[in-house]
């Protein structure tokens, strides 16, 4: 599946604590002919699924309006990236699912409501956030949550998948921070991954159990070891995104991965695996990839790759 990622606008109603944009990134967005343009286009490219994002997308009042162009346009997924918020309000779901958004991604951050409202900065944020999450499991529609491995936050994670599990959310995001322009340096909300996935581990073992999709993003797979099937890679698939700014392929994202360090030749997974992103390669070294390999056989020269997730980014 071929994405159209379109961040609407940079602006958002809250004030996440490890956001990478910035105040001045705050004030730029996309004109609506600017995206239906640009849909066309990629329809024409052969683009069969959109994602409207942000910042906060659904503070744009014209959401509505360009969801239902992307399904006359005949795009077959049709995502909306929110932080649930005005989903409290059931007429905000409605109108998008009757316009033909079919997926929803919600960022939960972090399930405890004093956390969540302190990550977010704006109190009185986490029942909303709730409502939100609550409309969209009564609607029945697709919908998946995410979650930030931060400091703050990856103690908190299997705690937070039974949370979700618990309301009727079966599919979650664990997206790795990333300290890139906005949180650049705020170098202490960024762990070291080793010392989150132990964390990790339990969040995918209670989700496996219960039948839930609990995926791994941005952690190479060397150190999710034998939990590495539920690392999930954004730009596997032929993903386009589309800014305020500019237009680049996901695989040239800073928060994407994109640098391999000597240790991962001959590991079984280099064929598959984005490696470290550049942001935490620069704060923490390799160390952590050396000390992983040392313990993973090496795999003969021209063998397969083993597992991974092929899953487009839309899912």
């Amino acid at each position: 599946m071929a994405l159209l990622d379109v961040i609407l606008t940079y602006d958002c109603n809250l004030a996440c604590d490890y956001c990478t944009l910035t105040d001045h990134m705050r004030g730029r967005s996309l004109s609506a002919q600017a995206v239906v343009g640009a849909m066309r286009r990629g329809r024409a490219a052969g683009y069969d699924a959109v994602s409207f994002t942000g910042g906060e997308p659904t503070i744009r009042r014209d959401l509505p309006v360009l969801v239902r162009a992307a399904r006359d346009l005949g795009f077959s997924g049709i995502k909306v990236q929110s932080n649930g918020l005005l989903f409290a309000h059931p007429p905000n779901v409605d109108r998008l699912v009757a316009a033909g958004a079919n997926l929803f991604h919600v960022s939960v951050h972090t399930h405890e409501e004093a956390a969540y409202d302190r990550m977010v900065r704006r109190a009185g944020a986490w029942p909303l956030m709730v409502r939100g999450i609550e409309n969209l499991v009564a609607r029945g529609v697709a919908l998946r949550a995410d979650l930030i491995v931060a400091t703050a936050t990856f103690r908190m994670l299997p705690a937070a998948v039974r949370w979700l599990h618990a309301r009727g959310v079966r599919r979650v995001d664990l997206w790795f921070v990333s300290l890139t322009d906005g949180n650049r340096d705020n170098v202490a909300s960024m762990p070291r991954m080793t010392e989150a996935v132990p964390a990790m581990r339990e969040a995918f073992a209670f989700g496996r159990a219960q039948g839930m999709e609990v995926r791994s993003l941005h952690v190479p797979r060397c150190l999710l070891g034998a939990d590495a099937a539920h690392a999930h890679d954004p730009g596997s698939d032929r993903v386009t995104v589309l800014t305020p700014d500019s237009s680049f392929e996901l695989l040239d994202s800073r928060l994407a991965g994109r640098a391999h360090v000597p240790a991962c030749e001959g590991c079984a997974w280099r064929a598959v695996c984005p490696g470290l992103r550049p942001d935490y390669l620069a704060h923490y070294g390799d160390g952590e990839i050396v000390e992983a390999r040392a313990r993973q056989p090496l795999r003969a020269a021209g063998s397969p790759a083993q597992g991974g997730s092929g899953a487009s980014s839309i899912s």
